[in-house]
């Protein structure tokens, strides 16, 4: 069953500098922010050369989100998401860290790519800022990464995430604080470079306006003006002067500008090398700075999920039609799908987690996706392509589901790979593999319109009850169940028909 509309919906950062949480009242689909919360944990700083996050970080990181989590704790589960950006997903032992954050929160996390979150920050700068530019640019710096964006309205369509930030830049060319003008050459020539493949899409000729998102871009701006050095948002005239200023100086704690707060000193030399390379890259003479960033882009994305415009809908079908899938016969297995559920709507599968008819469905849209690579194990190509491509709005938890339900929907089925998901999935994606090989087996010829048979499920028995003589006048399909009743044999299921 679907979840009510709740009153009350949240957002969570975990970023790799920052964590934020916005809290939001809705009432007939209008928000009212009632509540903000934000902490410097400095992820990113915890990370070693291996990729492991140290004991300190994790511990100071879990002592934030338990103080958030006194606040979402009551929330119901749809009115929650909570995102982890580019340190979580680089860390080694992110998996260990999430289980134990996921305890605090008492909310799922899930991790979303750098491009999915380029598309998130857009949607939080976009419902932020009025703005009459045709083609608008919009650039966020994080911790550990930086996105850069242009799209038109509420829509991005370029769209790019490079593994830079102003913690690793910082940590990474002002050891222990020093500044140098030796330094800072070389953090703007290590982000030229990272910029160099993207010089010619992000350049200025190419948008008509240019807006910063995020804490470190705020900070530029806010210290450009208190110091006189811009009196219009962040100017690469006023970034000159800054520069100078801050080459003047010996380390970081001697920066002091009345708008910088002492925890954002030590990261503030990485996001003015960003910024100012990237002004000097891209052409870039102005921006101004949004309040929008990611955590607003996810309350809007969480609310077009409550109103049933979820953006992972339309993604599933404009990747299939990209990938020539033959999408009548996806419809066809949606029809016979909810046809089933409808059936089984108080088996566990589907009244504890009211998000498996919507993963089956993307997997009916998604499962011959292959086929554009090679004919021969095609689900196994459609599998690849799901878990590694950029899906709008799906996480890479989403992803890695609907891979896994493509990947065993034929041929044999081996419950051990659905171990890994995240709960309940290893539990649920079993028996709903089960439903989308029972449909897709039913419509294997693609004409056969589908019959008013009966599902029932309990524990690992499933029973299927066909009208009549259909079976008999259907051999094919008699003898496609009996093969899959050997397939599920092996993986301790029993089919009878």
């Amino acid at each position: 069953m679907p979840y009510p509309i709740p009153t009350n919906v949240a957002a969570v950062d975990l970023g790799s500098n920052s964590f934020h949480m916005i809290i939001c009242s809705l009432k007939d689909g209008k928000l009212q922010t009632i509540d903000r919360l934000k902490e410097m944990v400095r992820l990113a700083a915890g990370m070693d050369e291996s990729k492991m996050l140290n004991q300190d970080i994790q511990e100071k990181a879990l002592a934030c989100l338990e103080r958030f989590g006194q606040r979402i704790s009551n929330f119901p589960p749809n009115s929650v998401r909570i995102v982890g950006t580019n340190t979580l997903r680089q860390a080694v032992n992110a998996g260990q860290f999430i289980k134990k954050a996921e305890q605090a929160l008492g909310h799922p996390i899930h991790i979303v790519s750098g491009i999915e979150e380029a598309r998130l920050i857009y949607q939080g700068v976009a419902h932020s800022l009025a703005s009459n530019a045709n083609e608008r640019f919009v650039m966020d710096i994080g911790g550990s990464s930086t996105e850069y964006i242009i799209g038109k309205q509420d829509s991005p369509h370029t769209k790019e995430s490079l593994n830079m930030g102003c913690v690793t830049v910082s940590q990474n060319f002002f050891k222990n604080g020093a500044l140098s003008k030796k330094a800072f050459r070389k953090a703007c020539l290590f982000v030229e470079q990272q910029l160099e493949p993207f010089q010619d899409t992000f350049n200025s000729r190419r948008f008509d306006e240019a807006i910063g998102a995020s804490g470190s871009l705020k900070a530029v701006s806010n210290v450009l003006q208190s110091a006189g050095f811009s009196n219009n948002g962040i100017t690469l005239d006023g970034l000159e002067l800054l520069v100078t200023h801050l080459l003047g100086l010996e380390h970081v704690d001697q920066i002091n500008f009345p708008p910088l707060s002492v925890e954002r000193r030590p990261v503030f030399i990485g996001a003015v090398a960003i910024v100012y390379a990237s002004f000097k890259t891209l052409n870039i003479q102005q921006m101004t700075v949004s309040d929008g960033a990611l955590r607003e882009g996810l309350i809007y994305d969480l609310l077009g999920r409550i109103y049933d415009h979820d953006i992972r809908s339309q993604t599933s079908r404009t990747t299939a039609e990209r990938y020539h899938a033959d999408l009548r016969h996806a419809d066809q297995l949606k029809d016979t799908i909810r046809y089933m559920a409808a059936q089984l709507e108080r088996h566990p599968c589907f009244d504890d987690n009211p998000a498996s008819l919507q993963f089956l469905e993307w997997t009916a849209d998604l499962h011959e996706i292959g086929f554009e690579i090679a004919h021969s194990q095609y689900h196994k190509h459609s599998a690849y392509i799901i878990e590694n491509a950029d899906l709008a709005g799906f996480s890479k938890q989403d992803q890695l589901i609907i891979s896994r339900l493509v990947r065993s929907h034929r041929k044999k089925l081996s419950q051990s790979r659905f171990d890994d998901l995240p709960a309940p999935w290893p539990r649920h994606a079993p028996i709903l593999t089960i439903i989308f090989r029972l449909a897709a087996l039913l419509h294997r010829n693609r004409h056969t319109q589908r019959p008013d048979f009966q599902i029932d499920i309990e524990a690992n028995d499933i029973k299927l009850n066909f009208p009549g003589q259909w079976l008999e006048q259907a051999p094919l399909t008699q003898a496609d169940l009996k093969q899959e009743a050997q397939y599920l044999k092996e993986a301790r299921f029993n089919l009878s028909f």
